[in-house]
């Protein structure tokens, strides 16, 4: 059976969202774009083998 007692003093309350955002939005993160914009630099900064010259 549940107690409620010690659930609620397990009770954390959620961020405010702009809290929320604040955390979310300090983050480094890199999405799939910025993978390809730098495989696509790093493409063309290195000579390709099949070309032909």
């Amino acid at each position: 059976m549940i107690n409620f007692e010690e659930e609620l003093k397990k009770f954390h309350p959620s961020l405010e969202v702009e809290d929320a955002e604040d955390a979310i939005y300090n983050q480094d993160l890199t999405d799939m774009a910025d993978l390809l914009v730098k495989m696509i630099k790093e493409s063309e900064e290195k000579p390709n083998d099949n070309e032909v010259s």
